[in-house]
């Protein structure tokens, strides 16, 4: 089995893939803090719980948006798994042209995400990562990444707001009954939800002028939150886009 990791800020998303097929995927949190053991620990916790032992595991890969979990996570993989696992970054095969003004700039997990959807749907095809961040992608027909755009995720955004107005209080992130609230806590959750549609939708608008009609793929924890105000931007949600991508990179490299 492959042993695929998407290291984010808040979460590592794992997935265990049996010949190109996606057979388990789990989640735990991202800690700078812990060690080697304490990762692999956790790691085996899960395996133990889908009864499968770590010797299945004959590959890994992963990306990383934060560089320095990575010897962590080297160190993990090689003591409890007995396996150097692959990064995503320089030098690595993708099959797609990265067309940013600096490569090294770009997240490795923006990269996955490109790939995935260019295999998946072809091109041009937009990537909306709904993470910690919520980050766009946009990717020509001839499989060239060309840029995107990046801006606070929903979560951040109402962190922001509770943290920087005494009296707005922390809320739930569900979808009010009414765009106009009639309450504090709804009328929070109006503008942040709703807003948020609104962006999403005005910057599809504005990447379609610039890159031609183009497919709209979503991921990540708020895409179905996002997407059901969207329906008419937002084309299909693949909650595993950055895994698929993952394995896909791994058979090219190896």
């Amino acid at each position: 089995m492959i042993f695929a990791m998407d290291v984010g800020n808040t979460n590592i998303k794992c997935g265990l893939f049996e010949e190109g097929v996606l057979k388990h995927s789990f989640r735990i949190a991202t800690n700078i803090d812990l060690t080697s053991d304490e990762y692999g620990v956790n790691m085996h916790a899960f395996f133990n719980y889908l009864h499968l032992s770590p010797s299945v595991v004959n590959g890994m890969i992963a990306s990383s948006v934060i560089p320095s979990v990575n010897y962590t996570l080297e160190h993990m993989a090689r003591q409890y798994f007995d396996q150097r696992p692959m990064f995503v970054g320089p030098g690595i095969k993708t099959g797609i042209n990265i067309k940013y003004d600096n490569p090294k700039e770009l997240g490795a997990d923006r990269i996955v995400n490109a790939v995935a959807a260019y295999e998946l749907f072809g091109g041009p095809v937009i990537t909306i990562d709904f993470g910690t961040a919520t980050s766009f992608g946009a990717i020509s027909a001839d499989g060239d990444f060309i840029g995107g755009a990046i801006c606070p995720g929903v979560r951040i955004a109402a962190e922001a707001l509770t943290s920087n107005a005494a009296k707005l209080p922390r809320i739930e992130l569900v979808k009010p009954r009414s765009v106009i609230g009639k309450s504090t806590v709804s009328g929070m959750q109006a503008g942040i939800i709703y807003g948020y549609v609104g962006q999403v939708q005005y910057l599809v608008e504005k990447m379609k002028k610039e890159l031609g009609e183009a497919k709209v793929i979503a991921t990540g924890g708020f895409a179905g939150l996002i997407a059901g105000e969207s329906k008419h931007v937002i084309d299909e949600i693949v909650p595993t886009l950055t895994l698929l991508g993952l394995e896909k990179i791994y058979a090219k490299n190896v």
